[in-house]
Parts: structure tokens; C-alpha cells; sequence
């Protein structure tokens, strides 16, 4: 995969957006936009226009692919990954007090 493909596939699971979500906003099918992705296909200057205008950029900003702009999004993600993840702990504990609730409702009643 070239570098201007894995930003592009960067681009867009940060924006949480699937191959097949990107092909239909760029007009093209889902193997056409894979190929891109994949660096199988040579992308055409207007093609990258439209790209880019989709993910808010400029031309400039998507084709520029240095690492540290990959370690940034890849820091962003895990960021709100563990935005998540503290998210899923809080309903997790709820959920164990509500258990302990009517475990206790189930014991109490049958004294």
C-alpha cells in the first residue's frame, strides 16, 4: 500500500466511514475506490480534487504523508477508543450495581 492510499484509509476509519460509504460519495464503485485505497490504481489529479474536498482538506494537506501526521490521527483514535472504553466501564459498573440490587430484593424477599 502507498502512502497517500493509507492516509486515505486513514481518513476514513477516523471518520468511521466504510469503503463502500466513500465510494458512493465519490460517484465510483466499491472495487474502483478499493483499488485507490490499495495504491492499485494511479489516481488522476481531478480524482484526488474530490478526495479531498470529502474529507475537508486541501490538495496540499492530502498528499502530504509524513509520519508524524500518522502518529497524531493514529493518537486521536486511540483517544477516543479509550473515550469508549471509559464510557463501556461506567455502564459496566451500573449494570453490576443493578445486579447486586436485586440480588440482594431476591435474598431480602426470601427471608
Amino acid at each position: 500500500m502507498n502512502p497517500l492510499g493509507k492516509k486515505i484509509r486513514l481518513l476514513r476509519h477516523q471518520r468511521g466511514w466504510s469503503q463502500e460509504d466513500v465510494a458512493k460519495r465519490l460517484d465510483i464503485s466499491i472495487p474502483a475506490f478499493s483499488k485507490i485505497e490499495t495504491g492499485i490504481t494511479d489516481v488522476n489529479l481531478s480524482r484526488l480534487n474530490q478526495i479531498s474536498k470529502l474529507f475537508g482538506l486541501t490538495l496540499v494537506q492530502l498528499m502530504a504523508t509524513t509520519d508524524s501526521e500518522e502518529e497524531k490521527a493514529k493518537a486521536d483514535e486511540v483517544a477516543e477508543l479509550t473515550k469508549k472504553l471509559q464510557a463501556r466501564e461506567v455502564e459496566v459498573i451500573e449494570l453490576q450495581k443493578k445486579v447486586i440490587d436485586l440480588y440482594e430484593k431476591l435474598h431480602n424477599s426470601q427471608q
